[in-house]
């Protein structure tokens, strides 16, 4: 029996970067951008308040580029605080790296089963699909997915039970599947 898990985002995540202003080092993301135009070149930055104190801090997204080089839609959906965009850009390898942060996934995602009634089988596949790239242990997700403790999944690795293709320690954000024995 084939099941498809999916693991959505629920909202932002959470920054991670050390506040100039108080001990914090954790910012929240709301979707705002400020963008600046000098002349010809444009500047564009991601607003971060944070969670400590509510200072805002600018994540750079453009930086001095020229107007006609960036997208017309880019810059209208700057110019309409689109939350989508705000997302992406967080998920971005070169705007992470750019701003020195990090991200928080922490109670920001869900598990989506699909709910249905498991028979019983003599072995469950299951193929988990990312619709964002969230690093999340695979042994937490089938613990969350099956309503076991992960004790009981390291065992059930531990036992050759539970088999994947893919390594099941540490984090994962990509697609892959696993499939319980019985």
């Amino acid at each position: 029996m084939l099941e498809n898990w999916v693991v959505t985002s629920t909202c932002l995540p959470l920054v991670l970067r050390r506040c100039h202003a108080c001990a914090s080092d954790r910012f929240r993301a709301n979707g705002k951008f400020r963008v600046n135009a000098n002349h010809k070149l444009l500047d564009a930055w991601l607003l971060v308040l944070c969670t400590g104190c509510g200072e805002t801090a600018k994540l750079t997204v453009l930086e001095r580029m020229n107007v006609r080089s960036v997208r017309p839609e880019l810059l209208g959906r700057m110019h309409d605080n689109d939350l989508g965009l705000a997302a992406e850009l967080l998920q971005d390898p070169v705007v992470r790296r750019r701003n020195r942060i990090a991200l928080d996934w922490d109670n920001a995602w869900r598990l989506d089963t699909g709910g249905s009634e498991r028979p019983d089988c003599e072995a469950i596949d299951v193929s988990v699909r990312f619709a964002a790239r969230i690093p999340v242990r695979p042994v937490r997700l089938i613990a969350e997915g099956f309503g076991l403790s992960r004790a009981e999944v390291e065992r059930l690795i531990d036992e050759g039970n539970l088999v994947s293709a893919v390594r099941l320690s540490g984090k994962l954000s990509g697609d892959f599947m696993f499939t319980l024995k019985r």
